[in-house]
């Protein structure tokens, strides 16, 4: 009944809903006017608050109309290369000559959308032709198009690189780095022709036994029959995935939020103060920030248990026991593919040595195909995204990719 009651919820406070929008669509009142004005001008400030803290379930665009390349603006334009039901590999395709290393950037599904990678792309797009995997809200998939769970996660992540052909390069960023490996594993043990020739990793859960985080205790801390008698819901009447078991992305948002709870109180009275004070680049920054943040998508109930049990209970592909669809997944079948892994030195999710854990597991890799970063004074977010990425992690990044092809 959780899902039934959010949407009860939902369709009960559409038309406030829509007067705050309308509200907050209003220009603001100059803020040196009258009493009366600077009155109207507060109003219209809480209503685009309030605005802002709507959770959404719509995909934001990309946004990404162009790159700037040597000095000049090269035109960038989406193509979906291959679409199933549960996602769409989406190409950025810049107007220019063919040539430069074609990268699959995997997005997590994490109850959010692969929007939230924006910074990611658009930086990788000067030195690269950019995939990424789009994945969609599943509340949104009809139950006919059948389950989706690690398996198919990774399924996925072969046909992508299938379609993009031979030379491709795989970036995994966060919780899809299980998956990235144990995909790149069996692709290396089948001699299949798309093998990536480099795999990056990025602050992603191979082995969490290694400094828990708090994510990570909650996850051991009851049992899998817990998560799912408590979190997964159907999709209800008026959606096309009418009926799907689902883990709804409201309540992955209201997990997220509440770890740092203080921080967002914080950030959106800063947005009403910097309204009211007409500190207009202040206020686009959290505008934009959470106008990604607050757009969430379900997943699937199948691979959400499925990620709690396998990454983060049982530690299968630490342990050597992870199997996807049957096959045992091998990383030390991993032998032509250089491998990178990068993390945060505050990252809070996914802490120093979780992913550093995947060069132990690929044991076929001579030496000079491994590459380690640590990045120091950035949290989970700062290592795809910020200064600190573009600046310092990107380049190691570009440069392996570019030996490696």
């Amino acid at each position: 009944m959780m899902y039934q009651a959010y949407q009860a919820h939902a369709d009960l406070m559409w038309p406030l809903r829509a007067a705050v929008r309308l509200s907050a669509s209003m220009p603001l009142e100059p803020s040196q006017r009258s009493a009366r004005g600077s009155a109207r001008r507060r109003i219209a400030a809480a209503c685009r608050v309030l605005t802002l803290a709507e959770v959404t379930h719509r995909r934001p665009p990309w946004n990404i109309a162009s790159v700037l390349m040597d000095g000049r603006e090269v035109a960038v334009t989406e193509e979906a290369a291959l679409v199933t039901p549960f996602a769409t590999l989406r190409r950025f395709r810049k107007d220019m000559a063919a040539g430069q290393p074609r990268v699959l950037i995997v997005a997590p599904m994490s109850g959010h959308f692969a929007t939230l990678l924006r910074d990611t792309v658009r930086t990788m797009l000067v030195d690269h032709d950019v995939y990424v995997t789009d994945w969609h809200n599943v509340r949104d998939v009809p139950l006919a198009a059948g389950r989706f769970g690690l398996d198919e996660y990774t399924g996925h992540l072969v046909d992508f690189l299938a379609a993009m052909g031979p030379g491709a390069h795989v970036v995994a960023i966060c919780q899809p780095s299980v998956s990235s490996l144990a995909a790149v594993a069996l692709m290396s043990e089948d001699q299949h022709p798309a093998t990536p020739l480099s795999l990056t990793l990025m602050a992603g859960p191979i082995d969490c036994r290694i400094a828990p985080t708090a994510v990570n205790r909650l996850a051991t801390a009851r049992p899998i029959e817990w998560f799912e008698r408590h979190l997964i819901s159907h999709v209800p009447p008026g959606h096309r995935g009418f009926g799907r078991r689902v883990y709804p992305g409201f309540v992955q948002l209201s997990a997220f939020m509440s770890m740092n709870r203080e921080r967002h109180v914080n950030a959106f009275r800063d947005y009403y103060a910097h309204l009211l004070a007409d500190e207009s680049e202040k206020a686009e920054v959290t505008r934009t920030f959470y106008e990604e943040y607050m757009a969430v998508a379900d997943l699937s109930a199948d691979f959400y248990l499925e990620t709690v049990r396998l990454v983060f209970q049982e530690y299968a592909l630490a342990r050597g026991e992870l199997r996807v669809a049957g096959r045992r997944v091998d990383p030390a079948a991993i032998r032509r593919t250089a491998l990178l892994t990068v993390e945060g030195e505050r990252d809070d999710i996914c802490s120093v040595g979780q992913t550093l854990a995947a060069q132990d597991l690929c044991t076929a890799l001579r030496p000079y195909l491994r590459t380690h970063h640590l990045q120091p004074g950035v949290g989970h977010y700062g290592v795809f995204s910020g200064k600190r990425w573009q600046h310092n992690i990107y380049p190691v990044v570009r440069d392996l990719i570019h030996v490696s092809g």
